[in-house]
């Protein structure tokens, strides 16, 4: 099984958020030097917590650092800017790293209502959605507008004999009916969930899929939490960072990540039914835990690559969990 990266260049507490992005290009590096498939960037607006706001920039670092593995963005949020311009940049990236570039967009603002709308004015931007990624997706592969669209003639540049791969993310089944239709690869973010939805959206993808020249048969990806340390304890002990944050998040309270020892507080008792689901579901443990998990989960989603987000306060926790699982695993350089 093929195991890929998400890092979202997450905000510790006591940390500068410019030590966040400089450790998702360190992150980059070691995933390569370890064998990963990919390595995927995130874009977030006005969060206090992810401070990756403009993946296109940051792949473009992460390009000069490597030389082997897969950069993506998970996702560019396509309502915010006009296909042709996001087009240009990631034509320009494909330039920078042949034919190492994944495009993935997403539909959600990445943002609360307010800041998306500073973004882009239009509140009906997101209705656009499909007419925006089939635009795309003329414009990245070096195909040609049809006669009477606005963009006839029209190209994105750099034209090489590569481009980028246009990926379908999503939350929901319209990401997957749409990765369907349009013949796309498809990511679930399984993490954004906690699991709903995922076998439906999975099989609503295969069952209605339209083959594409470039992809002629579906392939499907998921996006999944997991923390790898050397003991269940360690891993359990470092989990309650991200716990804390989860808690937090749901009665409002957005911030910088927690160390482990100050995350602790008292729950309520609804707090810590959540707190006890989250735990049940969660890929957290020893390498071996956590590959056993990955394995079986694979499996029932008949699925052979799993990306992987990981939340650490400190970095040196981060980057042990990604070596444990690749050691795990058997990955290698390719």
């Amino acid at each position: 099984m093929k195991l890929s990266v998400l890092d979202q260049s997450v905000s510790g507490a006591g940390r500068s958020q410019d030590a966040a992005l400089q450790n998702t290009l360190a992150l980059a590096q070691s995933s390569e030097s370890w064998g990963y498939n990919r390595f995927w960037v995130s874009e977030h607006h006005s969060h206090p917590s992810i401070v990756g706001t403009a993946p296109e920039v940051l792949m473009a670092a992460i390009a000069a650092r490597t030389t082997r593995i897969r950069l993506g963005s998970a996702g560019v949020m396509l309502p915010h800017y006009a296909p042709l311009k996001v087009a240009e940049q990631f034509r320009v990236l494909n330039a920078l790293a042949p034919g190492r570039i994944d495009l993935g967009v997403g539909r959600a603002p990445g943002s609360d209502g307010r800041t998306a709308q500073l973004l882009n004015p239009d509140r009906s931007a997101s209705d656009r959605f499909p007419q925006q990624v089939m635009e795309l997706k003329v414009w990245v592969t070096g195909q040609e507008m049809p006669v009477g669209h606005p963009g006839a003639g029209v190209h994105a540049y750099p034209l090489s004999s590569t481009h980028p791969d246009v990926w379908m993310l999503g939350s929901s089944d319209y990401g997957a009916q749409l990765a369907a239709y349009l013949g796309l690869p498809y990511a679930f973010a399984y993490f954004i969930t906690d699991g709903q939805g995922v076998d439906q959206a999975l099989e609503i993808y295969r069952e209605s899929y339209k083959p594409s020249d470039e992809h002629p048969t579906p392939h499907a990806t998921v996006c999944v939490w997991a923390l790898a340390a050397d003991t269940e304890e360690e891993a359990w002990f470092q989990f309650q960072s991200r716990s804390r944050w989860r808690m937090d998040r749901n009665v409002g309270r957005i911030g910088p990540l927690l160390p482990p020892e100050e995350a602790v507080r008292d729950y309520s008792v609804s707090e810590q039914m959540a707190l006890d689901q989250l735990k049940a579901n969660a890929f957290v443990g020893s390498a071996s835990q956590v590959a056993n998990k990955f394995r079986a989960f694979a499996e029932r989603l008949k699925i052979d690559e799993l990306v992987v987000i990981t939340w650490a306060h400190d970095p040196a926790i981060q980057k042990r969990s990604y070596e444990l699982l690749a050691r795990e695993f058997a990955l290698t350089p390719h």
